[in-house]
């Protein structure tokens, strides 16, 4: 039995490198979805936070908690399904934490920023669905190689591990709805279309109960 109610949001999240705006852009392509990015263009923390992380990480988590709220805002004030690259889940449970574990971030700046998440939680509402794209350390590094993005040209292996196992135990708890893992190692849905059918699929299967 199909599921008559349209989907509003589908979230994509995934660690540095795992090909979240390369899904999001065909999946919108595919359902006709609108895509929402994030803007590391426009980001007035990036760089700074890239040369002294200390002492930007608490202004560029609350730049991430704020800007990833409003389009949470306009999803939920709008008509269309909107597929997001990233969630607001991701800032709360993978990057601020790791960044206090780190000692990138004061316990006094990580307890007020994720007080301040569980408030924002209760406003709204969780996706329809999650798609997580789970990757091996050495499938992101190769994919953030050829993307050749400067300021990530500093990333540590050790920080993609430490991110890993902070998203591999958010999935493990996350109930917050539907969810589907693709294992970016085996699939390449960037280059393959047969790939990306199969996670076509899996939507098709549980979004709308189409097999």
């Amino acid at each position: 039995m199909a599921k008559a109610k349209k989907p509003k949001h589908i979230a994509v999240a995934g660690n540095i490198g795992a090909g979240k705006t390369t899904l999001t852009e065909l999946l919108a392509k595919h359902y006709k979805w609108i895509p929402q990015f994030e803007d590391v263009d426009h980001n007035p923390y990036l760089y700074d936070f890239y040369e002294d992380m200390p002492r930007w990480s608490f202004n560029l988590q609350i730049y991430f908690l704020n800007s990833r709220l409003q389009q949470l805002v306009d999803i939920q004030k709008g008509s269309e399904t909107v597929i997001q690259d990233r969630t607001i889940y991701e800032d709360a449970h993978i990057f601020a934490p790791n960044l206090h574990e780190m000692g990138l971030m004061s316990k006094r700046d990580f307890d007020n920023y994720f007080d301040f998440f569980q408030t924002l939680k209760q406003m709204v509402q969780p996706p329809d669905m999650l798609i997580y794209l789970k990757a091996s350390v050495p499938t992101l590094v190769g994919q953030i190689q050829k993307r050749g993005r400067e300021y990530e040209e500093n990333i540590r292996l050790d920080y993609l591990k430490r991110l890993n196992e902070f998203y591999n135990k958010w999935i493990d708890h996350y109930r917050e709805g539907e969810l589907l893992v693709i294992d970016v190692d085996k699939n390449k849905f960037a280059e393959s279309d047969e790939h990306l059918g199969e996670i076509i699929q899996k939507i098709d299967s549980q979004l709308y109960g189409l097999f």
